[in-house]
């Protein structure tokens, strides 16, 4: 259980320090919060310059709301500290 609990941190705190990928994510939350999540993913299926992979991987977390919302959470919660 604390394995997957630091695990679940260490992710969280690696979206917090890069400035791109924590814009993207709390950009993908407001969307999922607003119901708003699907025009974006259509986009991003569309988007001629993203790989596979990348499109799979942005895919999955924006189907994820918990975890958008943990994100939001946790950025909110330790913005002060960084």
């Amino acid at each position: 259980m604390h394995g997957e609990w630091l695990h679940d941190i260490e992710s969280l705190e690696a979206i917090s320090q890069d400035a791109e990928t924590r814009t993207l994510c709390l950009r993908m939350a407001e969307l999922s919060r607003l119901g708003r999540i699907g025009p974006f993913l259509h986009e991003l299926a569309r988007d001629g310059e993203l790989d596979t992979a990348t499109k799979a991987t942005i895919t999955e977390l924006a189907c994820d709301a918990s975890f958008l919302l943990a994100v939001e959470d946790y950025v909110r919660l330790t913005e002060p500290l960084h």
